[in-house]
Parts: structure tokens; C-alpha cells; sequence
């Protein structure tokens, strides 16, 4: 596995001959270009497919991408993005309606996770994802935020019935519905069957009381997560040593950089277990990762957490930018492939799919083309 090449670069085009690169928004690097330098086995492990749904917009079988420029080309299909992934959509009946069995992986984690597309013959996509981490922060300070306005002549309102009552905590909540939410969107793509999650467990310890407080929030959480999935496709669990068995007999290792974007550090987990329940392969046909984080998106709030001049506080925060929802996918001229920002009067703010930098925070909105609502973005 020496010699192998990552890709964590996005497209910023959206042309036929860019299609190639299109369905995981990633393309080859400068090396991986010159074709001459990369042999057949190499092309193969780079292979992209594209996902492809018919009229009514129910996930097909996956094609290579020369097959759906094709396609395109002959007008037999059109081309559009969903969340971020290139897709084509059949104008015509398709010539066959027999599916394979295609299963997920899910590899959950703390800080990282990964899922693993894949039936007995291809492995359709591998992600990496960042978990979702702000939400416990963010709790604390709306509850110090309201606690402060009562030292100050500002209107009180009664208290609220306790909404939490008897509900998943919001970081629990938050760190299981992102997952869910990948899965979700991945389901409208590809025509999934199987979902096979690795099942983590909390367990107590004597005297630890700083640990024994993750115990039922963890158990909560899975236990409403497992619930979802099983409307959504077959549930399967394996065990953490079940995992390590399964690498093991595939020869595949695991590395101890748990953040590393590497295939080693999560989708290899992932990999092993797609393929337990769908085989067809003993060692990964495909290397190439997907690098995805959450969008932040900053709700409307009472007011900025600092006061300006003479005490006034500014409005902050909202889910939308000159009509554009955050996170949008838009196409401009000159920075290509981004995506929406905050707003000022009537100028927006665009960021780099790649690692959210901000390009710009002066753009007409009239110089951008909506491609698609996206929640994630790539690195």
C-alpha cells in the first residue's frame, strides 16, 4: 500500500470533461494527471462512479463516468449536485431495473468517522467525517447568556416548560443526527440495502465519576440512532474485536494516528465492514476518500455576545444570506466551486470548499449560480 496517493482536492467546475472528478467533488492530484506515471492497478484503485437516479429521482445502480457522459452528451441524461456529489438523472426509462445488494459501513468515532459504500463487485466511495464537536460549548453559552440578562433591565419572560424533559441531550442529539444525516443523504444516491454499524459500548467503572457520566447519554444516543437506521436499510452490529478480526484476515492494518487522513486511520474499519456482509473482494478495490466536516451554521440569536459603543448590541447570526441558505453550493466566475457565508447590506461572503478559507466577503449575488444545499463541506 506504499506509493499511494491521497486525494483531498475539489473540483471547481462543472463541465462534462470535468466528470471524471465530479462525484465525490474531489480530482486527481497534479501527479495522479499524467496517466503515464500511475499504472493500470493504480487507475483502477482511482476508479470514480457516478450515482445515478431515474425520473422520479430513485437511486439506480452507480455507472462509470464515461458511460454517464455518454449519457449526457446523447441527451439521454442530465447532469446535477446533490449535497456536493455529482450526479446524473435519466430522461428516459432505464434498460434494466435489477439492483445489487449495496451496503454502508459505519465506523463512528469521537472526533472522526468514516463510511464505506459498496457492493460485491466495487467500493463506491469511502468518507471520512469530522464529528460534530461545537454543540456542548455552544449550550453552555446560551444558558450563561441567559443568566446574565437577569443582572440587567432587559424584559423577563416566564420560564418555559423543560423541553429536554425525557429527550436526547443536544450534543448527544447533535453527534448522532450527523450521522444520520450522511446516511440519509447517501440513501438518496445509491440504492442501499445494508447498513453494518461497528457498536460502541460505555461501560462503568467504580470510582470514576468523570467517566461514568458519558455512560448513558452514549447508550441513549446509539440506542436512537440504531432505531433510524433500521427504517432506512437492514441493521447489522459488529463488535469492536469483531472489526480487528476482520482486518486481520484481510492483511489490512490499522494506524494509531487516530486524525490522520489516511485510508489506515478510519474507512479501513469501514471497508472491513461493507464487505463482511456483501464479500467480493479480499483486500479494498478503492483507496480514494471523500473528506468531509459539518457546516456551522450560526442560528439567529438575541443579539452579539459583546456590546458595541453605549451598550447597544448588535443583531447576530441567521441561516440565511441574501436569500442564499449558508452552505450553499454557488458557481462565481472567478473563485469556481464555493460556498455561501455570511452576508453585509447586500454582498455575500464566499468560502473554499477545500478548507472553508474565506475568498471573499464582497460579492454580488447576481455573479453567483445556486448549484445545489449542501451541509458539508470538503478538506
Amino acid at each position: 500500500m506504499e506509493g499511494r496517493l491521497k486525494t483531498t482536492e475539489l473540483t471547481i467546475r462543472g463541465r462534462i470533461s470535468d466528470m471524471q472528478s465530479a462525484p465525490q467533488t474531489l480530482h486527481h492530484s497534479v501527479s495522479q494527471q499524467r496517466c503515464g506515471e500511475n499504472t493500470a492497478s493504480e487507475q483502477r484503485a482511482y476508479s470514480i462512479y457516478v450515482p445515478v437516479v431515474d425520473l422520479k429521482d430513485n437511486p439506480l445502480m452507480p455507472t462509470i463516468p464515461s458511460r454517464a457522459k455518454r449519457w449526457i452528451r446523447g441527451n439521454q441524461a442530465t447532469p446535477f449536485w446533490k449535497k456536493g456529489i455529482f450526479c446524473v438523472r435519466l430522461s428516459r426509462l432505464p434498460s434494466a431495473q435489477e439492483k445489487q445488494e449495496i451496503v454502508i459501513g459505519v465506523d463512528p468515532g469521537s472526533k472522526k468517522e468514516a463510511f464505506t459504500i459498496k457492493s460485491d463487485g466495487h467500493t463506491f466511495l469511502n468518507i471520512q467525517a469530522d464529528a460534530v464537536q461545537h454543540v456542548k460549548d455552544a449550550v453552555e453559552v446560551r444558558r450563561n447568556m441567559r443568566r446574565s440578562r437577569r443582572f440587567r433591565k432587559t424584559p423577563c419572560r416566564a420560564n418555559r416548560y423543560n423541553r429536554k424533559k425525557g429527550k436526547l441531550a443536544p450534543s448527544t442529539k447533535a453527534r448522532w443526527q450527523w450521522k444520520l444525516n450522511i446516511i440519509m443523504q447517501l440513501s438518496k444516491l445509491f440504492p442501499i440495502t445494508h447498513i453494518v454499524v461497528e457498536d460502541i459500548k460505555a461501560r462503568t467503572v467504580s470510582g470514576k465519576n468523570r467517566w461514568n457520566t458519558s455512560f448513558s447519554p452514549l447508550e441513549v444516543g446509539k440506542k436512537w440512532f440504531y432505531d433510524k437506521l433500521k427504517k432506512i436499510g437492514k441493521l447489522s452490529l459488529k463488535q469492536g474485536y469483531d472489526t480487528k478480526k476482520l482486518r486481520d484476515d484481510a492483511g489490512l492494518s490499522k494506524t494509531k494516528n487516530k486524525l490522520s487522513e489516511v485510508f489506515e486511520a478510519h474507512c479501513v474499519d469501514s471497508w472491513v465492514l461493507a464487505n463482511w456482509k456483501v464479500g467480493g473482494h479480499i483486500e479494498p478495490d478503492n483507496y480514494k476518500i471523500m473528506f468531509i466536516s459539518p457546516i456551522r451554521l450560526h442560528r439567529r440569536q438575541l443579539h452579539a455576545l459583546q456590546s458595541a459603543k453605549k451598550g447597544i448590541r448588535r443583531d447576530y447570526g441567521s441561516t440565511r444570506s441574501c436569500g442564499f441558505k449558508r452552505g450553499s453550493l454557488v458557481k462565481h466566475p472567478k473563485y469556481g466551486l464555493t460556498y455561501v457565508g455570511g452576508c453585509s447590506k447586500d454582498k455575500i461572503s464566499l468560502h473554499s470548499i477545500v478548507d472553508g478559507k474565506r475568498l471573499s466577503q464582497n460579492i454580488d449575488q447576481k455573479d453567483t449560480k445556486l448549484i445545489s444545499y449542501n451541509i458539508w463541506k470538503s478538506h
